[in-house]
């Protein structure tokens, strides 16, 4: 049984180069390789084509019909194998790729896009999705590894994924002319007789707040609940209701008809950033992770 000896790049790259030079000698300068190993490469992709590659005509050797033909594609293939070169650097220098983001609901329209713009304007070359979604289902799709990432809430940990907490400090939030606005700071009993949009039930953030409220004999009536912050903030806004929200939503309402104050109470949102550690995590990854830590910095409170 005859069995065909695989095309070889070098013999392919002989062929281009001697299409554009002309001359054996000139072929064979190009490749940094003697005129004998020319002859020999283009005598084996001859044999594995079945047929002449050039003919002579003095010096110069021009190719045949049937090499002119096969040119176009092997100049697709150094084409392609030269953006691939590319790609590669790109990506081990962190400027290319594609990102994966799952992350809390509220983040895709606040804080987010402004890290991710920042991010995108020194690597042009990178594609980025962002999925909102809750917390159980980040968690799902990050240790499936459909997500490169995911920026949540509530993590305690997982044997599947590595991650960050950064514990960010809260505020008090009220609409624009409200009674709050006169104090520096906002203590508990402060809130007395206030309608207080608040978080999930059963979640770790309302079970504190409201033991938190309790302690200082303020009743917290089950007027609100929502799941974000950005939602209790609009509703601030539009003068329905006080909030105990993070700082880094807070933000984002500021002049927008909301505004807040230190709420003296220890309580923090525990935002999480979490990756998977069964796998080589790419330096896309690592990169962003760290800019959208340095983003948080401003209201993190200070480890220790």
């Amino acid at each position: 049984m005859i069995v065909d000896e695989p095309i070889r790049i070098r013999q392919l790259q002989a062929l281009n180069i001697l299409a554009e030079s002309g001359t054996m000698s000139l072929t064979a300068k190009a490749m940094n390789i003697s005129q004998p190993a020319v002859s020999r490469l283009l005598a084996d992709l001859s044999k594995e084509l079945g047929y002449p590659l050039f003919s002579r005509s003095g010096r110069r050797l021009t190719l045949t019909r049937e090499a002119q033909y096969l040119l176009p594609e092997i100049q697709r293939i150094f084409g392609a194998m030269g953006q691939i070169r590319n790609l590669r650097q790109n990506i081990q220098a962190g400027t290319s790729g594609h990102l994966k983001i799952a992350c809390l609901p509220g983040f895709s329209t606040s804080h987010l896009p402004g890290v991710v713009a920042d991010f995108l304007s020194a690597r042009p070359e990178t594609t980025v999705t962002i999925e909102p979604d809750r917390p159980e289902r980040i968690l799902d799709w990050v240790i499936g590894e459909q997500y490169d990432c995911g920026i949540t809430d509530g993590f305690r940990s997982h044997h599947a994924l590595d991650s960050k907490t950064i514990p960010i400090r809260c505020v008090c939030v009220f609409p624009e002319g409200h009674r709050l606005a006169s104090k520096s700071i906002i203590h508990p009993e402060d809130l007395a007789g206030e309608r207080i949009a608040h978080d999930r039930f059963g979640s770790e953030f309302y079970l504190r707040l409201r033991d938190i409220l309790d302690a200082a004999g303020i009743a917290m009536d089950n007027f609100i609940e929502t799941r974000q912050f950005t939602c209790a903030c609009e509703l601030a806004a539009k003068g329905v209701c006080v909030s105990v929200v993070s700082e880094l939503d807070a933000k984002q309402y500021a002049g927008r008809g909301v505004g807040f104050r230190p709420f003296s109470a220890n309580i923090t949102h525990q935002l999480s950033l979490v990756w998977p550690n069964h796998k080589s995590t790419s330096i896309l990854t690592l990169e962003f992770l760290g800019l959208f830590e340095k983003s948080l910095q401003p209201f993190a409170l200070p480890e220790g």
